[in-house]
């Protein structure tokens, strides 16, 4: 009979499940990048974002940076910039900041227990992979047009003043960039400056979308099920822009799984291996569709080589 209910779980899970799923953390979002879209791109101009370096891949997601590839020069820190990591184009403290969740513990606690916090950090749309140390210079600092500030990084031209929290990167990905700061804020509903609106209105106009971008998008929505409608033209960025937000209007509740009258299923993460139990574990309902299996119990799932999640409070 268990087996039964067991099947039925299942098949529930599966028959919900559409063709495309957007990754359901961070991490997932930095493999699913990995293995669909820059999978062939770690030794073209087009790839590392601030600097058009080339790079290795290493472990399942990241990068040994070939610094000579673009005259790329050391400023401070070696390790960082001899390493690929990926960088949220908006960052995760402008899509962040001003929910509850942050205010509360920061970028980790919002990642463990915000669903849309963590559907707006493992967007693939608004990540891309760019040199370590370049990564920490930009921070969360904004964009802008620095013309009297030196370039610190050798031949990567990329300008970063930290008295003013500002940062402005090569032209060849200025296009790009508005164009994912479009996106990021009309889909989550963010504001953004009226200063910075006319900034990136004016980088649009004047850097078109590339045969890469448009190439990037198409690839990134073959694993999300959507486009960014500013890359393929069908929206376009005004002053006074008033934003769709279908990001928010997505359904934030988290999917109910099927379970037998008294026999809880147990969620296990078949890409992570960890399980988590429906009463006690708050990322239970979190585990990407694509990714789940049902367990009778935390027996059976430890069983099958699973581990518990950590933030389990029981």
């Amino acid at each position: 009979m268990l087996a039964v209910r067991l099947f039925i779980v299942l098949f529930s899970v599966l028959l919900s499940q559409s063709l495309f799923a957007e990754p359901g953390s961070f991490r997932e979002a930095k493999l699913e990048l990995r293995q669909q879209v820059y999978h062939d791109q770690n030794q073209s101009d087009e790839g590392s974002l601030y600097c058009g370096c080339q790079w290795q891949w290493t472990g399942a997601s990241g990068g040994r940076v070939d610094l000579a590839s673009c005259g790329y020069q050391v400023r401070k820190q070696r390790n960082r910039a001899q390493r690929i990591e990926w960088e949220h184009v908006v960052p995760a403290w402008v899509m962040g900041h001003q929910r509850q969740c942050w205010q509360e513990g920061g970028r980790r606690h919002c990642a463990a227990n915000d669903p849309l916090f963590e559907r707006m950090e493992a967007n693939m749309h608004n990540l891309v992979p760019a040199i370590g140390e370049v990564n920490g210079d930009r921070s969360n600092y904004s964009f802008g047009v620095l013309p009297g500030t030196p370039g610190q990084h050798g031949q990567c031209d990329v300008r970063v003043s930290f008295g003013d929290r500002t940062v402005e990167p090569r032209d060849a990905v200025k296009g790009l960039i508005a164009r994912t700061y479009f996106y990021i804020h009309d889909r989550y509903d963010l504001k953004m400056s009226r200063k910075q609106q006319q900034l990136l209105i004016s980088w649009h106009r004047q850097f078109p979308v590339t045969d890469w971008e448009r190439e990037r998008d198409r690839r990134i929505a073959a694993v999300m099920g959507h486009h960014n409608p500013f890359v393929t033209g069908e929206r376009v960025w005004t002053p006074g822009h008033r934003n769709m937000a279908e990001g928010i209007r997505q359904d934030s509740a988290p999917q109910q799984i099927a379970r037998a009258e008294s026999d809880a299923v147990v969620i296990g993460n078949a890409r992570s291996q960890i399980y988590h139990l429906p009463e006690g574990c708050p990322s239970y309902n979190r585990v990407s569709k694509r990714n789940r299996v049902a367990f009778s119990s935390a027996r059976e799932a430890e069983a099958a080589g699973y581990r518990k999640a950590g933030n389990c409070r029981s």
